[in-house]
């Protein structure tokens, strides 16, 4: 039996062993939630019991549980470790959701919930996929899953849980299924991803809250030196001005960047997906460069003073930011932060006092289009979308990927099944039926041909 029709036979109950991880808040950054991401580690163990693994466990880490499972078919077949996360994004704003967030729904074709496509929806297909190959005796590799708590919030339980269980995740390859394609008529492999440093700055002026009647005008308000502060970080030609940051930056060469071009890019589709009516960035590159192949830098978040109804007149004591920035291969997250400290220690003023924390931080990598398995990564994508893939650069991060990829001595292969209209970490997150079916098709033939 062939994927498609196993899918076929199956799809209602695998819809609902779907939604069953789907109504789990499991929002890794909020405290309260914490018991979910016990229980939503606890229901994905039991689903890769019931797959056929051979064993499960959750292990404790120092934050959030991960879950590990494996099937052993023969010592001298080649390992495929399947990464996911199965945490969440927070959902505020609640009110611009259409439906309960954790009550999944279908509608235009679409699964909406929260973790629909990131990453539990993403994830599930491998599991379906692994289900599928051992119940159907296809099965040739060893396979292993690690699943975690913390990827939206930088990976730092797994990383630090990681060199200690080396050889548990031994393995050939690292199979992650947690981006998006180029567009769903043009298939894409990601061939590699950017690297994040998260930093969150406060700067603090007059000891208490002043009246602005009395005191505008002569003293520093926090949340004006912070915008301009801010500001400054970027000039007028998108150039991030912190001294140093792009000392390590590699430029690539004018035969990767037309083999990059290669995947399609319509402007005016593009902005009409997010709502703009113009775009900006770094001078010399081209929208689709500037969002996958060069660093950048991002205010996530700003705050201060007073924002209740009605109005209260006063210069804030204290104004606050998280800062992100995107960083390429071969950039450090931690030789950055440093950078980004001592620059923005030295704009400020001296009528305000500045902290700067560095948060968390993840490196970017690369991985060869010549490997064998993304050699039988593109083969199975061209079979199933009758056309072949290509080779792309995502723009988000996976921090604990390098980090796998330097202490298991293996690649991670990105197939990636979402689409930018999932609207991934916003209010009605969704991923197309059409996407997840034909995502479970690809990967079967990946084990096929790999």
């Amino acid at each position: 039996m062939e994927m498609k029709q196993y899918i076929e036979e199956n799809r209602g109950r695998f819809l609902e062993e779907l939604f069953s991880l789907l109504r789990i808040p499991s929002i890794s950054s909020e405290p309260a939630h914490k018991d979910d991401m016990v229980r939503c580690a606890e229901r994905w163990k039991e689903l890769l019991l019931e797959a056929g693994a051979d064993r499960a466990a959750v292990y404790p880490t120092t934050g959030h549980p991960v879950v590990f499972a494996e099937k052993k078919y023969d010592p001298k077949a080649p390992t495929v470790l399947v990464y996911g996360h199965y945490d969440v994004m927070p959902v505020d704003p609640l009110d611009l959701w259409d439906s309960n967030p954790f009550e999944p729904v279908i509608r235009d074709g679409a699964i909406y919930a929260r973790g629909a496509n990131d990453d539990k929806g993403q994830t599930f297909m491998h599991l379906k996929v692994f289900e599928y190959l051992v119940r159907e005796g296809l099965l040739r590799h060893n396979i292993k899953f690690i699943l975690e708590g913390e990827e939206e919030m930088g990976s730092a339980a797994l990383v630090k849980w990681l060199p200690a269980h080396r050889k548990l995740l031994a393995c050939d390859i690292i199979l992650v299924s947690d981006t998006t394609m180029m567009d769903r008529r043009i298939p894409s492999i990601n061939c590699g991803m950017r690297g994040i440093c998260y930093m969150e700055v406060k700067v603090t002026g007059p000891k208490k809250d002043l009246h602005s009647g009395h005191y505008g005008g002569g003293v520093y308000n926090p949340i004006n030196t912070l915008c301009k502060m801010i500001d400054s970080l970027i000039d007028a030609d998108g150039h991030i001005t912190v001294g140093g940051f792009y000392d390590d930056v590699i430029e690539l060469s004018r035969k990767d960047r037309k083999m990059l071009a290669r995947a399609p890019f319509d402007k005016k589709a593009f902005m009409e997906e997010i709502g703009v009516a113009d775009l900006t960035g770094e001078k010399g590159y081209t929208t689709k460069e500037r969002v996958s192949i060069r660093p950048c830098l991002d205010v996530n978040g700003i705050w201060g003073g007073y924002i209740g109804d009605g109005s209260k007149t006063v210069i804030p004591s204290e104004a606050h930011a998280k800062i992100s920035m995107r960083l390429v291969p071969n950039q450090d997250s931690h030789t950055i932060a440093k950078l980004f400290a001592k620059h923005f220690r030295k704009i400020a003023p001296k009528g305000v006092k500045v902290e700067v924390e560095e948060r968390h931080g993840g490196e970017g990598f690369l991985i060869p289009i010549s490997s064998r398995a993304y050699k039988a990564a593109s083969r199975a994508m061209g079979e199933v979308y009758g056309i072949e893939p290509v080779p792309s650069r995502g723009g988000g991060s996976i921090a604990v990927l390098a980090q796998m990829q330097r202490h298991l001595n293996a690649d991670p292969l990105l197939m990636g099944f979402g689409l930018e209209r999932d609207a991934i970490h916003s209010p009605n997150e969704s991923y197309l039926l059409d996407q997840w079916e034909k995502g479970m098709e690809s990967i079967a033939l990946f084990y096929k041909y790999y």
